[in-house]
């Protein structure tokens, strides 16, 4: 069984920000891979919404991001699911808008969500993470200043919704990323690492 977990925040605010790139793409992807009518259920005591289809698992946590682990450690302790069958869907500020990257473990590189699921699992890595790229944006010139300056401005960005101009971008990101997940399903991630990595 598959855990499929898009990040994000909850709440209509937070809807088409960047740090909510991951509930866009597993919205997406129930679409395209479930028929029937199927909806998420919002489930308060998993702290979820989620949608099972056979020996798959959607999710979109709405424990806010830098809670997100508590919901994944609910639904893999219901489910019975081993880490790495759990699959991230996330944004990452340091791929460039529109890039994907597939990968197995690896360090959060400060991504709170990211950080929250590795802390319910002891500090384990070993899931599988789409890193999708929504830029960096103008975040380049204020690496240099205070660090607290430098994390304050990078939260503040990572929920601020997308530029009209990028809009094109998004769309694309978001269909190249639910196509990489239908394809690790069927056909393995390595071919789908070989076939989405941009």
């Amino acid at each position: 069984m598959n855990l499929i977990v898009g990040l994000g925040n909850p709440g209509e605010k937070y809807a088409y920000t960047r740090h909510n790139i991951g509930f866009m793409v597993v919205d997406k992807l129930i679409k395209n891979v479930i028929d029937g009518g199927q909806t998420w259920d919002l489930n308060r005591s998993l702290n979820s919404y989620f949608l099972k289809k056979g020996d798959l698992v959607f999710a979109k946590p709405q424990t806010f991001m830098n809670a997100s682990g508590y919901a994944v450690k609910k639904l893999t302790d219901l489910y019975k699911i081993e880490l790495d069958h759990i699959w991230v869907i996330h944004d990452d500020i340091d791929l460039p808008l529109g890039k994907l990257r597939i990968r197995v473990g690896g360090g959060s590189a400060g991504h709170h969500g990211i950080e929250s699921i590795m802390r319910e699992f002891a500090g384990k890595d070993h899931f599988v993470r789409f890193r999708l790229g929504v830029g960096r944006g103008k975040l380049e010139e204020k690496k240099h200043m205070d660090q607290n300056i430098h994390r304050h401005a990078v939260e503040k960005y990572v929920v601020s919704t997308f530029f009209e101009k990028e809009t094109g971008d998004v769309r694309k990101l978001i269909k190249h990323a639910a196509k990489a997940v239908e394809t690790a399903l069927h056909e393995g991630l390595d071919r789908a690492m070989n076939q989405y990595n941009n």
